[in-house]
């Protein structure tokens, strides 16, 4: 596959260090992540790569670093908590994909074990590159990177050993494990002396080392050769450039720069070594690297399965001598850099006389190095990632779903989101709540619906009552205003569509429409922020509610008797309301009554939309008129209704999809689903668990609710957590990208009805 055939940019969340914390981690993701930006935004597949990519990053003190903007999150390795937090705000961005920096000491825990309690929340694949893999691991050691291994989609490791290693030593099976190279910068191909000058070693023969430095970089071996180079090479300088390393220092200070700089003061060699205990920029360092005619690794261990520092050597062509460790033998090879045992001074003095000898071998290794370390620039090895990163996303739910037929029973507690208002806001002008939107932006060509507007009255009226939040109050104004101008008076009747003109498209509008204005007045009137809203709310509930008496829709049905319901919790005693609820209540029980079977436990026979409101309303007045027989008819008829939208595969939330329905004795249509399923389906559930009090419904809640969170058919989250708007559904392969007034009333209502359980839960346990 080619990158240009992806269908577009993942959007990825890095949990890794960063900049401008010191360490090479954080310049690997870094690089990385800007090289990512530069694929994703080439041939305008995209305007914002921030909307893309983003890191949550890896302190290792409380107070942190000062980020730029890339960094959206940040953890506190030994705080265990901050693990859980950042799972949890994952799980509700639209971030499709996390992608693991692993390296067992820049997470907190027992050999970095705080990160399993992120990675074992998550609901989103992950990508985990390994930097470090032990040969012979100790047990905890071994275990803690099986288990970041298992919670891992896909696996990337820099070189070939360590897919070996993965598979031999851990148990990962190949097809989880793919060979990505460490990346380099793309330098051309110049000769030694272009820099040298800025670093006062014109006409001199420089050897450089790189990287954080600390006891395990061999540097002394490499001051110890000098001595006889220097005899052959008067003018041989030896570079090393790089801060210690911040944990090294902090533990020990600077102890093994000293002992660096005192080996070189008993050598004489003070003309012949520099230490820049920096660190430096990218374009610094690449001038570091031009300039050098031999680069040396003199690193300790042969276990390391990785270098950077390597890497871009390598892709600088550079001359290179280093010791056999795994990640050099793998990289270099014979003919593409010298190799000397481990600890030898001797046999590095000697490699180093012999490149500075044979210009004619140096630039055969240099030659060789740079061609090789073409396939390692950082616009390939980001090309890779972006492909990866697509099919991991494509692969997860049939890595991480349960197969079919196993339990499914365990339902995960909803994570509730803060409350964010933003895109209602942004749909709602002075005349009312937008109907559709062209992704994130208000699309005047369909004006305004009195259901929208009578859902987006309920948002405001429930975020007050919640919140006493005030700056919601001329959202109620708005939404009231729009209510009282679609009214027509003369007929009783609420009209249902307005143009953006404010030209009403219908006299008479749907019941549905009306039934939805009663039970949004009737809230305002049960919890009205003020007194003004609540004389308008019973003005307007008085002036709208005959018409109700004459309804034929089962769904205008259960909207007033849910409204009349709220309304008699502030005035009880009403006979005309109390009728109304006995009618309306008395004919949606007959309907179920005559049409329900074993099979089809349903008062009609196609199921249409937003169905669970049907229970809700038989649960609700049941209960008002003490009538076990509704009551149970409304909790009966509801796990039935969540039988048939169940994924019989996954056990997830598998709505009725708006194409084609589901006609008795027919196929369930899948697809569009849309939020206003979920937030009903929360609603009945919450309604039957204040008359049960069986913790079942509060579960079903959340399963409900998940819906909206990837629990779903295409493992989508539904929620816009940059807008705080909501996708108007889901397609077969995708979301439906546009951000309409329906759907983001249909999830606010759901999140406030989220909140509320929570408020009252919170209530009685203080209790």
């Amino acid at each position: 596959m080619s990158v240009g055939s992806l269908i577009g940019p993942t959007r990825a969340a890095f949990i890794s260090t960063y900049p401008p914390r010191k360490c090479g981690i954080a310049t690997f993701t870094e690089d990385i992540f800007n090289n990512l930006k530069q694929v994703y935004s080439s041939g305008n597949r995209m305007e914002n790569q921030h909307d893309y990519l983003q890191v949550i990053a890896m302190n290792d003190s409380p107070d942190g670093y000062t980020y730029g903007k890339d960094v959206s999150f940040s953890i506190r390795e030994q705080y265990r908590e901050d693990y859980r937090r950042a799972a949890d705000y994952i799980n509700l961005s639209p971030i499709d994909l996390v992608c693991l920096q692993h390296e067992f000491g820049i997470f907190g825990g027992e050999e970095g074990s705080y990160i399993l309690q992120l990675l074992g929340r998550l609901k989103k694949p992950v990508v985990t590159t390994l930097h470090t893999i032990p040969e012979n691991p100790l047990p905890s050691r071994k275990k803690t990177l099986e288990q970041v291994c298992s919670y891992s989609t896909m696996i990337v490791v820099i070189a070939h050993k360590a897919v070996q290693l993965l598979q031999e030593v851990y148990g990962i099976p190949s097809e989880k494990i793919v060979m990505i190279p460490h990346g380099a910068h793309d330098v051309p191909f110049l000769d030694s002396s272009y820099y040298k000058e800025q670093f006062k070693a014109e006409g001199r023969q420089v050897i450089l080392t790189f990287g954080l430095i600390d006891e395990n970089k061999g540097i002394e071996y490499v001051i110890d050769a000098l001595p006889e180079v220097v005899q052959r090479f008067p003018q041989v300088l030896f570079l090393v450039l790089g801060a210690t390393h911040p944990g090294i220092k902090k533990l020990y200070g600077e102890k093994y720069r000293y002992s660096l700089q005192k080996r070189v003061r008993e050598k004489n060699l003070a003309e012949h070594v520099v230490f820049h205990n920096q660190y430096v920029s990218l374009e610094q360092l690449i001038q570091f690297l031009v300039a050098a005619d031999i680069y040396v690794t003199p690193y300790l261990g042969k276990e390391r399965i990785s270098s950077g520092t390597l890497a871009y050597a390598l892709a600088c062509g550079k001359a290179i001598i280093s010791t056999p460790y795994n990640y050099a033998e793998e990289l270099i090879g014979e003919d593409r850099g010298l190799f000397v045992p481990f600890e030898d001074s001797q046999s590095m003095a000697e490699k180093l006389i012999l490149l500075l000898e044979d210009e004619n071998l140096r630039n055969r290794l240099r030659k060789n190095a740079y061609q090789f370390g073409r396939n390692m620039v950082w616009k390939e090895v980001a090309n890779k990632y972006a492909l990866l990163f697509e099919g991991a996303v494509y692969d997860f739910g049939c890595l991480l779903n349960p197969a079919p037929g196993e339990s499914t029973t365990l339902i995960e507690q909803a994570v509730l989101p803060d409350v964010n208002l933003n895109h209602l806001r942004a749909l709602t002008d002075d005349t009312g709540l937008f109907k559709k939107a062209l992704y994130t932006i208000p699309d005047r060509f369909h004006g305004y619906t009195t259901d929208d507007n009578a859902r987006a009255l309920a948002v405001a009226i429930m975020n007050y009552h919640l919140f006493q939040d005030k700056s919601v109050l001329p959202l109620i104004q708005t939404y009231f205003s729009f209510l009282n101008f679609a009214l027509d008076k003369e007929r009783g009747r609420m009209r249902s569509h307005m143009s953006y003109e404010r030209q009403w498209l219908d006299k008479v509008g749907t019941e549905d429409s009306h039934g939805r204005s009663i039970w949004a007045l009737g809230y305002a009137v049960a919890h009205p922020p003020d007194e003004s809203v609540l004389g308008l709310a019973v003005t307007l509930f008085h002036e709208t509610i005959d018409a109700a008496f004459n309804f034929k829709y089962p769904r205008a049905w259960a909207y007033t008797i849910k409204g009349t319901l709220e309304y008699m919790e502030r005035f009880g005693g009403e006979a005309r309301m109390h009728k109304l609820i006995v009618t309306l209540s008395q004919n949606l029980f007959n309907l179920f009554t005559n049409n329900a079977s074993s099979e089809w436990f349903w008062g009609e026979d196609k199921l249409t939309y937003d169905n669970p409101c049907l229970c809700e309303a038989l649960i609700a007045a049941g209960q008002y008129m003490e009538n076990k027989e509704m009551v149970e008819m409304g909790l009966k008829s509801l796990e039935w209704l969540i039988s048939v939208q169940t994924d019989p595969g996954y056990g997830h939330p598998s709505f009725i999809g708006c194409r084609q329905w589901y006609r008795r004795g027919g196929k369930k249509s899948r697809f569009d689903q849309q939020p206003i399923e979920a937030t009903a389906l929360v609603d009945a559930c919450y309604r039957a668990y204040l008359a049960t009090n069986d913790s079942y419904w509060r579960r079903m809640m959340d399963w409900a609710f998940n819906w909206y969170f990837g629990n779903n058919d295409i493992h989508q989250v539904v929620y816009d957590f940059s807008t705080g708007g909501c996708f108007d559904g889901l397609q077969p392969a995708e979301l439906i990208h546009n951000q309409g007034g329906e759907a983001v009333v249909s999830y606010l209502l759901a999140l406030h009805r989220m909140h509320q359980l929570s408020h009252q839960q919170a209530l009685h346990d203080a209790e």
